[in-house]
C-alpha cells in the first residue's frame, strides 16, 4: 500500500476508514437485526429477537474501539489519538479526521454534525439511580459515561468472566467515583446483576437512539461520497452492464483499489435503511 511520509496515503486511509465504518453500521442497523417498521418519525425500533439485541451490543463495542496492533503501527494507518473520550477511542475519531481533512468529497457539514452529536451523547455522564447488586447487597446511584457503560455491557455479553479483568477494574473505578466503593471480588460476584442493569436497562433503553445516530452517520457518508461516486463510476466504451471506477491519485496498489472499489459499491447500492427519528420518550433517562 502506497505510503505518504510515514503512513498510508491520506486518500487511501480515508477510503479504508469510511469502508470500515459503513461496513460496521450496515452490520448493526439492518432488517435482520431490527424488525421492519412503517412509522419513520418519533418512532422506536424493535429487535428481531434477544440474540439480535445481544449481537448489536457486541458489534457496537467494536465500533466504540479502535484498531490496534500488538507491535508496530496500527493497521491501514488508522492511528487513534491518546485519550479516553468517545471521540478519541472509537471509529468516530477517523470520521472526525474526514471532516477536518476531507479527501474524497467537499461538503462535510452533515457528517460533522452527525459525528459531533453522537460523540457528545456518548461522553455524557449518565446516572443509574438505585442500582441494586443483590449478590453483595449494595445499592448506589452509579455515574459513568454512556461510552463506558455500553462498552462494559457489550464486553460482558461477549466474554466469559475469566476474560473480563480489564472491565472489572473499570467497574471498580466507576463505583469508587460513585462514592460506593467495591472490590474486584465484589464486582466478579455481581456480574450477573451488573449485566442485567447495563444490558436489559441502559442498553435496551438507548438502542433505538444509538441506531438513529449510526444511521444518520451512514446517510451522511453516502451524501458526502455522492460526488466522488459520480466522478468515478463509468461504463467503458461499448459496455452497458460492466462498470468501472476511476481511482483517485495515490490509490494505485491492489489492496487500496479493492478497498476503494468496495466503498464505491456501497455508495452505488445506496443506504440499506431509511431515515428515521426516535421518540423523545426514549431519550430522557440514563
Amino acid at each position: 500500500m502506497k505510503q505518504a511520509g510515514s503512513g498510508v496515503a491520506p486518500v487511501v486511509r480515508e477510503s479504508i476508514a469510511l469502508l470500515a465504518v459503513l461496513s460496521q453500521i450496515d452490520d448493526m442497523v439492518n432488517y435482520a437485526v431490527f424488525e421492519k417498521f412503517e412509522k419513520r418519525h418519533e418512532t422506536n425500533l424493535t429487535f428481531s429477537d434477544y440474540a439480535s439485541r445481544r449481537i448489536f451490543n457486541i458489534l457496537l463495542v467494536d465500533f466504540l474501539s479502535v484498531p490496534q496492533s500488538r507491535s508496530g503501527p496500527a493497521p491501514f494507518g488508522l492511528e487513534a489519538p491518546q485519550g479516553t473520550s468517545a471521540g478519541d477511542r472509537s471509529y468516530l475519531t477517523f470520521l472526525s479526521t474526514v471532516c477536518s481533512q476531507p479527501q474524497l468529497g467537499q461538503d462535510v457539514e452533515e457528517l460533522r454534525d452527525a459525528v459531533s452529536r453522537f460523540t457528545a451523547w456518548l461522553d455524557f455522564e449518565a446516572v443509574i439511580p438505585d442500582m441494586w447488586l443483590g449478590e453483595i447487597s449494595i445499592e448506589a446511584d452509579v455515574r459513568a459515561s454512556r461510552f463506558e457503560l455500553l462498552k462494559i455491557s457489550g464486553n460482558i455479553g461477549k466474554h466469559n468472566f475469566s476474560r473480563l479483568h480489564a472491565d472489572i477494574k473499570k467497574i471498580v473505578r466507576i463505583y469508587e467515583r460513585s462514592n460506593a466503593p467495591i472490590s474486584e471480588d465484589d464486582a466478579y460476584r455481581s456480574l450477573d446483576s451488573i449485566y442485567e442493569w447495563l444490558f436489559d436497562n441502559v442498553f435496551a433503553y438507548h438502542a433505538s437512539t444509538i441506531a438513529e445516530f449510526l444511521n444518520d452517520i451512514r446517510l451522511a457518508i453516502h451524501r458526502y461520497l455522492k460526488e466522488e461516486f459520480m466522478r468515478s463510476h463509468h461504463f467503458p466504451a461499448g459496455e452497458e452492464i460492466v462498470y468501472r471506477y476511476r481511482y483517485p491519485p495515490d490509490c494505485d496498489d491492489e489492496l487500496a483499489k479493492a478497498m476503494y472499489w468496495d466503498l464505491m459499491n456501497k455508495i452505488r447500492r445506496g443506504p440499506i435503511f431509511p431515515k428515521f427519528t426516535v421518540t423523545q420518550s426514549l431519550k430522557g433517562r440514563y
